[in-house]
């Protein structure tokens, strides 16, 4: 069974780069570690996770990915050609 969770704040999604920024500091807050902590459990600089926290929007997605997985922060992809695309690399 698949369970559908979007975050929503004021029709806002996960991908704003505010609540995103919130979502990150909470769930870091959460396991009681720094942002330098942080940092080096993902294997990313400092500045990345500062920049994050703050709304930066120009975070390279492989840094995001990382940091996401530290946290246990799941995102989940919604488009109409998802399954197409999935399917057919399967195939």
């Amino acid at each position: 069974m698949q369970n559908n969770y979007i975050y929503r704040y004021n029709n806002r999604t996960m991908l704003d780069p505010q609540l995103l920024a919130s979502l990150i500091r909470k769930h870091r807050k959460a396991a009681k570690l720094s942002q330098v902590q942080l940092a080096e459990m993902a294997g990313v600089g400092k500045t990345a996770v500062f920049d994050l926290e703050k709304g930066k929007e120009t975070v390279q997605l492989d840094t995001l990915r990382k940091i996401l997985a530290v946290l246990n922060i799941k995102v989940q992809l919604i488009s109409p050609f998802l399954n197409q695309i999935v399917n057919h690399e399967k195939g």
